[in-house]
This record gives C-alpha cells, sequence and structure tokens, in this order.
C-alpha cells in the first residue's frame, strides 16, 4: 500500500492515483471547488479503490439532498463489492462502514467508527475532518472538540497538514466558547496554511461572538488568499462579512453583499439557502426592506422541502415560507417534518425535538400570532444546539425567539434570552441586544418600535 498525505495506507496501485487522492484532501480540508475533479480523475485510474466509492457516498450525504441518497446508496453498493475484491485498510473499512451506518440513519455510530480510526492513527487529518464535518451537522460541539484534542499532539510542527487540524480546534474551541484559545489557534494555522478557510473562518466567529466587528472586517479582508478560492463556502465568508456590516448599523453594505456575493449564484445548496434566509430575516427584524428578495428564496423552499434530510435546512426554508407568507406551503412542511419525526434514527430523533416545534413557532411568527410562536419557539429553543450548524447560524433563530417573547408581553422571558445570549458571549452585547434592552426600558414602546417579521 501507499502512503498518503494523511500520512495513512491507502490501497492505491499507481502514484499518479495517489497523487489525485493527495489533492482531494487538500481540496476537502481547504474547502476548495477541485474536490470533485479529483475525484473522478481518481477513480477513473482505479475504479476498484473501495474507499473512493465510499468518500463519494459520504460527500454527497453531507449535501442533505433526497435525491442524492440513492447516489451515496449505490457508492456504498460498490464499495462494498470492490472491499469483497481486494485487500483494503483498516481506515478504508471503517469509511465504508461509516457510509452504511449513515445511510441506515445512525450518523453518530458513523463518527464512532470513524473515531476508532483515529485512536489507530491520530496523524490521520482526512478522517479528522470528516468526523468534524458529520458532529458539525448533528450540533455535537462538545465531541467536535475532544475529538480534535486528541488528535493534535500528533499533528506536530512536521505534519504537513497541521495547519487544517489547527483550524478545526479553533473552530470546535470557539463554539464551546474557548474564544481566546480559538484565535490563537486559528492564526496559528493561517501562517502555516495560508488557503486554510476554515481555520480563518473560525476567527471570524469568534469576533462574531465576541462583538469585535472592526476585527472581523480586517480579518475577513486581510485574508482573502484563505477563502477567495474556496467553492460555495466563500459565499458563507461573504455572509459572515455582511453580519459584520449588520452589527454595526451597515445595512446598505449587507443588502449589497447578499445581491452582489451571497446569493449572486442562486444554488440550491441547503448551506447557501442558510445564509440568503437568514440574513434577510436578521435586516426584516431590524426594520430593513428588503424588497421581492423572498419570491426567490422560498420558490426553491417549496421545491427542497420534501428533502427531510436535516432540520437545520428545513427551518431556513421556513424562514422563506413564513417571510413570503406561503400558508399552504408551510402546513406542507410542518406536516413533512412531524412525519420525519416519527420515524427511527438519530435525525428522526432531531425533527421531533426541536425541529416539530421550532417549525411551528417560526410558521405562527410569520403570521404575527406571537403568543403561539413564543410557546412553540420557547419549548424548541433549550435544543436547537441539536440541529446543527454554527452559533452564528443558530442566532436567527435565537433573535426570532427573543423577539416573540417580546410581542407576546413575555418581557421577564425575554430579559433571560437576551442575558443567556450575552453570557455565550462573555458578556459582550451587540447591536442586537442593545436595541432590546432599549425597547424593554419603555414597555409602553414595544409593540410600536419592534419591526414586523
Amino acid at each position: 500500500m501507499l502512503t498518503d498525505i494523511s500520512r495513512s495506507p491507502v490501497s492505491l496501485e499507481h502514484k499518479e492515483a495517489l497523487e489525485h487522492w493527495n489533492k482531494l484532501i487538500l481540496a476537502v480540508l481547504s474547502h476548495g471547488k477541485a474536490a470533485p475533479t479529483h475525484l473522478n480523475a481518481l477513480m477513473e485510474l482505479e475504479p476498484n479503490f473501495a474507499m473512493g466509492h465510499a468518500t463519494r457516498g459520504l460527500f454527497c450525504l453531507m449535501l442533505a439532498k433526497s435525491e442524492l441518497i440513492s447516489v451515496a446508496s449505490q457508492a456504498y453498493k460498490t464499495a462494498k463489492e470492490m472491499q469483497s475484491k481486494v485487500s483494503v485498510s483498516q481506515r478504508e473499512a471503517a469509511w465504508i462502514d461509516a457510509l452504511g451506518l449513515w445511510l441506515s440513519g445512525q450518523p453518530k455510530q458513523a463518527i464512532q467508527t470513524i473515531e476508532q480510526i483515529l485512536m489507530l492513527n491520530p496523524e490521520d487529518t482526512f478522517s479528522l475532518k470528516l468526523s468534524h464535518g458529520i458532529r458539525f451537522m448533528i450540533g455535537d460541539n462538545h465531541g467536535m472538540r475532544r475529538s480534535v484534542e486528541r488528535v493534535i499532539a500528533a499533528h506536530g510542527h512536521d505534519h504537513p497538514l497541521r495547519g487544517y487540524a489547527l483550524g478545526c480546534l479553533a473552530f470546535s474551541q470557539e463554539e464551546t466558547g474557548s474564544y481566546k484559545e480559538a484565535e490563537q489557534n486559528g492564526l496559528e494555522g493561517l501562517t502555516l496554511t495560508g488557503d486554510d478557510a476554515w481555520g480563518m473562518h473560525a476567527v471570524a466567529h469568534v469576533y462574531d461572538m465576541t462583538n469585535a466587528p472592526d476585527k472581523g472586517l480586517a480579518l475577513i479582508e486581510g485574508h482573502m488568499g484563505a477563502w477567495n478560492h474556496c467553492n460555495n463556502f466563500r459565499y458563507h465568508v461573504w455572509w459572515h462579512k455582511a453580519l459584520l456590516h449588520l452589527d454595526m448599523g451597515d445595512f446598505e453594505t449587507a443588502l449589497s453583499l447578499y445581491d452582489q456575493k451571497i446569493r449572486f449564484e442562486k444554488t440550491d445548496d441547503y448551506r447557501d439557502f442558510s445564509n440568503a434566509s437568514s440574513l434577510l430575516v436578521r435586516l426584516q427584524l431590524e426594520g430593513q426592506n428588503v424588497g421581492n428578495r423572498w419570491e426567490e428564496l422560498a420558490d426553491l423552499a417549496e421545491k427542497r422541502s420534501e428533502d427531510g434530510c436535516l432540520t437545520f435546512a428545513d427551518l431556513h426554508y421556513m424562514l422563506a415560507l413564513s417571510a413570503d407568507q406561503r400558508k399552504d406551503a408551510k402546513a406542507r412542511l410542518i406536516a413533512r417534518v412531524s412525519q420525519s419525526a416519527s420515524q427511527v434514527g438519530d435525525m428522526a430523533k432531531i425533527m421531533e425535538h426541536p425541529g416539530v416545534n421550532a417549525a411551528k413557532g417560526l410558521s405562527a411568527f410569520g403570521e404575527g400570532r406571537y403568543e403561539t410562536a413564543y410557546a412553540h419557539l420557547s419549548k424548541a429553543q433549550p435544543a436547537l444546539q441539536d440541529i446543527g450548524g454554527s452559533h452564528a447560524q443558530r442566532d436567527v433563530f435565537e433573535r426570532i425567539t427573543i423577539d416573540a417573547a417580546l410581542r407576546a408581553g413575555q418581557i421577564n422571558d425575554a430579559q433571560q434570552l437576551l442575558k443567556q445570549r450575552s453570557d455565550i458571549r462573555c458578556g459582550a452585547q451587540d447591536s442586537f441586544t442593545l436595541a432590546r434592552l432599549d425597547l424593554i426600558s419603555d414597555l409602553d414602546v414595544i409593540s410600536a418600535k419592534i419591526p414586523a417579521f
């Protein structure tokens, strides 16, 4: 067997195939555009490479599209066939098993399978990234941190992928509230690996959570090389930039970034959709007119809301359907979330709680039924971590919950939610919090000052 850039054995026969495999690993770690190109070239050279088929299947599942489940299933079937014909390493077998487990509704077990491989070889950065990515999708922030901390010592200064490992460490530290450590490790990683978009964006998260928008803008603008090479992840970095401008009260720039960068390419990727829908909601909650931008998103939400792959995606679809007043489509989405919640598996449990209540609450908020909205959203709020994504991404739902409480007259609850929101930011109070505290200080004008959804 050959050894790849992750210092792991790989059952490839040709050095040209290994070159494509290494470039694939680098593209995945850096969120580069070329990952599919290298995977396709690799599989043309070595169609019996079982781990290559498993990789294709796992990446399909990460896209959370119903039509790709059959593609992932076929990749798993092919990988198992190849595994029966050729010798594979423990790592390769684990990736195949992880795909099968995720397909059967057990992503948590898939993670544990990958973690066993990391225990055998903590230098395996590619498997680290896989575990990191699945944990991110199910909101396992503390598990994500433990995973990286177990292997970071093995990524010494002589490890070619140390910078990317530090980027994963930085993000997991930020998501668990260790902001100083996250900033330090993220910046160190950038000095080693200049194209580490994930690590750079981890530091941007730090500046968002600690209310340092000037630092965030300087970071993003000063490290273009870390993210302008990216696949659609670059839209997410533009989204971060827009949030920083929004927090500074620069709504015009935030909307301009929406049109010219964030939604310039109107993809149906749920991550791109979440960037767009959550930014528009934030703008509207601050009283900004976003024009007819919701129509395009709501049309797309109607098409994709039958997927049922990810609660995080469904709730962002509901934002668009609510904002564009698609009453029938909202009812269908709530019914489908409820139906998904009745199934078995890890994702079904998240659909059940907090998914059902969150979907109902967002729908009610869009209709101006604020008491009902808050009743549902307050039940969902303690478990929102489980829908996955980051604090910054889930914050749109926190903001709506707080505004629902204010509109429903639940002032004490709103104050407590604002305090909780500030506490996870080390006491930092951003423009959203300060504006709501100002409203609470003058109860007579609350209903008049909180903008409509």
